[in-house]
């Protein structure tokens, strides 16, 4: 898929996202709501602290940020969802970007926290992991973390296990814990820790 046809369905998409996800009608969304509080519980995020969402969306996750009193960038390439989370979160701050594109000055900061939900699977693993060390590098503040909620498998024979049985986007790369923990090793990344 293209990327301009990537961004049109997540375009047509945001007037039915939140019920779509919230539906717990079974893959890919099961269990939305406890992915999000997971999100939210491992990040043990402070008042005042700063986060940025990635590919944020309507604002779900950002919602809950915001609730804690957090200072909440979100960032998406989606200009009709990004209207949906203005709406819902007026007091937080949204951009319009290309994750694996340039950022615009006004993101140049350090964040307490970086979290995304339901996003990176988007990528292969290979870009996934530059994102995250540009992130790192560039965003993430001294003693921050960054906390991703994902479609994902323990292992990568459980991931082909479940392709072969059908119902799956091959325009999407679901997280494999296995490979994801020794690729993020092998990248410096080594505080990486997977939970189910």
């Amino acid at each position: 898929m293209t990327r301009r046809a990537h961004v049109q369905l997540f375009d047509d998409w945001a007037e039915r996202y939140d019920q779509s996800v919230c539906s717990d009608d079974g893959f890919p969304h099961d269990g939305y709501d406890q992915v999000l509080e997971k999100i939210v519980h491992l990040a043990a995020a402070e008042p005042c602290w700063r986060v940025l969402d990635l590919g944020v969306g309507t604002g779900n996750l950002a919602e809950r940020f915001v609730a804690l009193g957090c200072t909440v960038w979100g960032v998406d390439f989606s200009s009709k969802m990004l209207e949906k989370a203005r709406a819902k979160l007026p007091q937080a701050r949204f951009v319009q970007v290309d994750l694996l594109g340039d950022w615009p000055g006004e993101l140049d900061r350090q964040f307490d926290c970086i979290v995304s939900s339901y996003a990176l699977h988007h990528f292969d693993l290979p870009t996934k992991l530059d994102l995250l060390q540009r992130l790192v590098r560039h965003y993430l503040a001294a003693d921050g973390r960054i906390i991703v909620g994902d479609i994902a498998y323990p292992t990568v024979q459980i991931r082909e296990r479940e392709r072969q049985r059908g119902d799956w986007d091959e325009d999407e790369y679901y997280w494999a814990a296995d490979e994801t923990l020794v690729a993020c090793r092998e990248t410096g990344l080594c505080q990486v820790r997977a939970s189910f």
